[in-house]
């Protein structure tokens, strides 16, 4: 389970540092797993940020200490976030790719295409099983009312330490609304792992790399 100072760093340092960390949720005797591989970052200073309208009591664990799970519904479902360094600046979870292994296995995975099927109660392609901010919330069955304003819980839901990704790419923020800072670069996205993102940066007509995004090491 990662330490609670490893959440203490800038928002924007927090974001690609979160990409490869495995999040596993127990649901009944299985742990459900699933590895980061898309996140973005938001500080309270800019106006795409929740935090920037302002303390709620729904919007307040973005002010608490860094590592405090903050979740909210947005019009697919549950979203999930992680406070970082400074009140108000937070990461969210864009995208995951389901993980399996010795503590998750088969079984833990076929739980998760049950729990977000497609519309039409069809499985959902394993790479995009948690393509999307509230598919991963689903697949791992989170609750805003039963989480937010928690922290991790080695014995619910915690995060671990994963492969780290030997590329990420750099990018704008997805469904930023014109005038609230849209064109900040503050979107990673997994290297190897593009195509389990919301968007795929690699596949986007007529983007440039060191144009529309960058990538580093």
């Amino acid at each position: 389970m990662l330490r609670p100072d490893f959440f203490d760093q800038d928002a924007r340092e927090l974001a690609p540092a979160l990409l490869g960390v495995v999040l596993r949720r127990r649901v009944g005797a299985l742990w459900l797993a699933a590895a980061i591989v898309e996140t973005e970052a938001y500080l309270r200073s800019e106006r795409a940020s929740h935090s920037s309208l302002g303390r709620t009591p729904s919007r307040e664990p973005m002010f608490m200490p860094a590592g405090t799970l903050y979740l909210y519904h947005s019009r697919g479902g549950p979203s999930l976030n992680l406070s970082a360094r400074g009140e108000g600046d937070a990461v969210l979870i864009k995208a995951g790719l389901p993980w399996v292994d010795e503590r998750s296995g088969p079984r833990s995975l076929e739980a998760m295409h049950r729990l977000n099927p497609k519309r039409d109660g069809s499985a959902r392609p394993e790479r995009r099983l948690c393509s999307g901010q509230s598919l991963l919330c689903r697949a791992l069955d989170l609750r805003v009312a039963e989480w937010s304003g928690r922290t991790f819980d080695p014995e619910a839901f915690y995060a671990e330490a994963g492969p780290r990704p030997q590329s990420i790419l750099q990018t704008r923020r997805l469904g930023i609304p014109a005038g609230r800072d849209e064109h900040l670069p503050y979107r990673f996205v997994h290297g190897e792992h593009a195509d389990a993102a919301t968007e795929n940066p690699l596949r986007k007509r007529g983007w440039v790399e060191g144009v529309e995004y960058r990538v580093s090491g």
